[in-house]
């Protein structure tokens, strides 16, 4: 199943303040890595180069930050245009969301996503035919 991932699901990944967390989203990258079924955006690769080198308490330096997002662009990588940001726009407005996380959706419809992985969005919504699931919800 093609799976949009969310940036806060790949820090989980590499910080330790969250140690459940962490393994739940170590777990399902590998498990995308194995299946080759993940997909980001460039606002996803954008965002986590900042707060790998900014916003974890302990920073990862900027050479392993810029490896990671190289590891992860090897991924099918959806590139934001013009036209997403449009929809964003119209979506953030139509389903009460912030911009930033309707402009993930369109990445992921636009993408070909059949799920997003995301703990910022609504679990188990729908939106444009793509399911949101939180993984850390119990």
């Amino acid at each position: 199943m093609r799976t949009f991932v969310d940036t806060n699901i790949v820090l989980y990944a590499y910080d330790q303040r969250e140690p459940e967390k962490s393994a739940i989203a170590r777990e399902i990258l590998s498990d995308l890595w194995r299946t080759r079924q993940g997909l980001l955006s460039t606002q996803v690769l954008q965002e986590l180069y900042v707060n790998l080198t900014r916003k974890l308490r302990v920073v990862v330096p900027r050479s392993k930050a810029r490896a990671l997002v190289g590891r992860y662009g090897r991924w099918p990588v959806h590139a934001v245009t013009t036209g997403d940001i449009l929809e964003a726009a119209d979506l953030e407005q139509r389903h009460s969301l912030s911009f930033w996380d309707a402009l993930i959706v369109v990445a992921a419809v636009r993408g070909g996503a059949e799920r997003i992985i995301s703990e910022d969005l609504q679990h188990g919504r729908t939106i444009g035919g793509v399911r949101i699931e939180n993984p850390f919800r119990r």
